[in-house]
């Protein structure tokens, strides 16, 4: 075992190394259309077009379906809200850019107030699912039932039962799911996890990962719910609570962070918003993608008022099996630091930031790459060593994976596993105290408290206690 000295967390320590985190936002808004002329787009005829649904119009969907765009094979053809005015502006971003595309004026995308009844379109291959995070593992789910190829935005699932379940009925249909943990088609990001797989940095002891948290915010009164907006739908199976616009998303603008991400009612904060994404890179280089921790403790500030109530500066703990201790908190650099018995790698965004609200300082980031001695760093990797999944882009492997039914480089049982990382961790800062988890039978050992909250109860009829699967 490595790290035979124990690292604990205390209090002093949480308050030394967390740091007041700017804000983590998504992207933009989108929306597409249905069969064009083969002359229309690239050179693919329609027939060998991938069909795209869009469900969930907001501002981080609308970078994912921008970068699809692009695609030869992709077609966007349907778009589904239940805000109809973000379902508007989806469908016209879209037929906006085959517009542009054909030189001459373009209508035709359908639009849907149920993504259930796109869902019913046999014309529709794939969907894209870009909806707030509480609706992420329910349209999966039923997606997959429906036979349709998925790209499924981050955190994976609200709860690590979601989770499983989402996984094991993808695999059981062998759709292609694409989890947008997009860091793996970012060079840097493989690339350190190669040089730290092939022993560049000696044995692993060590991972730190820098995330920030959220800030409070105000109180807000009640508000007449917008004509536009189906909000019992919106809400979903998180239980009633009163309309005000700072708890769903801006009425004027698609490009603004929305409350919800800073209410626990539908997420978990940047544990989930940002953490996906590092847990998941973590995993790369610490060859645990398809496993856990085996302990788990975290202290987090939480505030004592106002309508957001997700955690604020945080610090955890992981300890895993192969006696790698992995130690996360806004007091480190954004990013993942990778320690061995001889030497580190750091790896970040670098200068790329999804928003302007990301927790990148457009020009003062560090570089996406950096290690103890340069000379790690221009290390070849063998032929006979370990090399990791190449791509280049995330909505690109989606669609060839499509094509060819082979493994994307985010498949949902890794998406899983790096969600309930920062799931487990959420719950070790709610309750204040050391976890002992058990990553085959994913269950706390021996603690009922920590096992009850593996799952949440949901309000009819939606939820994924509804799907008969």
């Amino acid at each position: 075992m490595q790290n035979s000295k124990k690292q604990t967390i205390s209090r002093r320590k949480f308050l030394d190394t967390s740091a007041k985190a700017t804000l983590f936002s998504g992207v933009a808004l989108a929306g597409f259309p249905t069969i064009i002329k083969a002359s229309a787009i690239g050179k693919n005829p329609p027939s060998d077009k991938i069909n795209i649904g869009w469900i969930g119009c907001g501002r981080q969907g609308s970078g994912d379906v921008r970068s699809t765009l692009r695609f030869d094979t992709a077609q966007f053809v349907a778009v589904a809200d239940v805000d109809s005015n973000r379902m508007a502006l989806g469908k016209k971003m879209i037929e906006d850019y085959y517009s542009r595309q054909t030189g001459s004026s373009f209508a035709g995308v359908k639009t849907y107030g149920d993504y259930k009844e796109l869902l019913l379109d046999k014309s529709i291959d794939a969907v894209m699912i870009t909806t707030p995070d509480h609706w992420h593992s329910q349209p999966a789910i039923e997606a997959v039932l429906a036979g349709k190829d998925i790209y499924l935005e981050k955190p994976t699932s609200l709860t690590i039962t979601e989770g499983r379940l989402l996984s094991d009925v993808a695999r059981r249909k062998k759709v292609i799911l694409q989890v947008g943990t997009q860091q793996r088609s970012s060079a840097q990001f493989r690339v350190a996890a190669e040089l730290v797989r092939n022993g560049r940095i000696g044995k692993l002891q060590t991972v730190k990962i820098g995330l920030p948290g959220d800030p409070s915010g105000p109180e807000a009164a009640e508000m007449p719910i917008p004509k536009n907006l189906n909000y019992d739908m919106w809400l979903g199976s998180t239980p009633m609570v009163y309309y005000t616009e700072i708890r769903v998303h801006p009425q004027n603008s698609i490009n603004d962070r929305p409350g919800w991400l800073r209410c626990e009612q539908f997420g978990a904060g940047m544990i989930t918003g940002w953490g996906q994404h590092h847990f998941d890179s973590a995993a790369w280089g610490m060859d645990t993608e398809l496993t856990g921790p085996v302990s788990i403790e975290a202290v987090a500030q939480f505030p004592k008022s106002g309508l957001w109530d997700v955690h604020g500066d945080f610090m955890s703990k992981a300890e895993y099996a192969n006696g790698i201790t992995m130690l996360t908190s806004g007091g480190y650099p954004n990013g993942v630091r990778y320690e061995g018995t001889e030497g580190w790698i750091f790896v970040t965004r670098g200068n790329y930031r999804a928003t302007e609200s990301d927790p990148i300082p457009q020009g003062n980031s560090n570089p996406a790459l950096s290690a103890s001695d340069p000379k790690i760093l221009t290390s070849v990797i063998g032929p006979d060593e370990i090399h990791l999944y190449v791509s280049t882009s995330q909505h690109g492997n989606w669609l060839d994976c499509i094509k060819s039914r082979k493994e994307p480089i985010s498949p949902v049982e890794i998406g899983h596993r790096a969600c309930t990382v920062c799931l487990v961790t959420h719950i070790a800062m709610k309750l204040g105290r050391k976890l002992n988890w058990d990553p085959a039978k994913e269950k706390f050992v021996k603690d009922d408290e920590a096992n009850s909250m593996l799952s949440r109860p949901q309000r009819a009829p939606y939820g994924t206690n509804y799907i008969k699967i």
